[in-house]
């Protein structure tokens, strides 16, 4: 049962994580239809602004025109995070946890898909009130789950429960035992339904 609910959290997970690559595809597709070449749009004046950039560095620009070592960091980094959704066990517990996963792994897709496709990844957001590095939507996926995860570490989870090994066969004892108890309860009520079924038998006449 433990297995079985962890393939359908893993199934959940990855249909999330394909609509966030689909929003970051589709906002980098609309960013360079109405963005390439031509001057960038002004949302909040002096603040905030939509302007087109084709980032051939890691994300907010830095480390530019290295895309073998990114290509094959973000290969090795998806791969960690599919590891870590396998293992999670699939309780409420671990639900922030996955959460974050999946969205440090679409964000890390998306970029990489970028790479792989055109040798640079599509940057539009700005704030130009900090002057802060241009960046997009799978950027926010990572930076935002990223800081969402230090906050899990340092105060919600113990070490005992990134220890997922020990975390699933607690679980798995768990599911064991709480199937036990289901069946010896169903045996319980069919013994007892079988016996009052008797003692109406003995008590009707015959001739009725």
């Amino acid at each position: 049962m433990n297995r079985k609910s962890r393939t359908i959290f893993l199934i959940i997970d990855l249909l999330l994580a394909a609509v966030l690559v689909f929003i970051d595809r589709l906002t980098k597709n609309l960013a360079y239809a109405n963005l390439k070449d031509k001057d960038p749009i002004r949302l909040i004046p002096d603040v905030f602004e939509f302007r087109y950039l084709e980032n051939r560095g890691a994300a907010f620009g830095m480390l530019q025109n290295m895309k073998v070592l990114f290509v094959i960091v973000g290969i090795v980094f998806i791969g960690l995070v599919v590891y870590f959704l396998i293992r999670l066990p699939a309780t409420k517990k671990y639900r922030a946890l996955r959460i974050c996963l999946v969205l440090i792994g679409a964000g890390a897709v998306g970029n990489l898909y970028d790479r792989l496709v055109q040798d640079y990844v599509i940057d539009f957001l700005y704030f130009i009130y900090i002057d802060f590095p241009i960046f997009n939507v799978a950027d926010i996926y990572v930076t935002c789950s990223a800081v969402y995860l230090i906050i899990l570490f340092l105060f919600i989870y113990k070490d005992d429960d990134l220890d997922l090994k020990k975390a699933n066969t607690v679980k798995l004892h768990s599911s064991m035992v709480e199937e036990k108890e289901d069946r010896e309860e169903k045996e319980e009520k069919e013994e007892k339904e079988e016996k009052e079924e008797k003692e109406d038998r003995e008590e009707t006449p015959d001739g009725e």
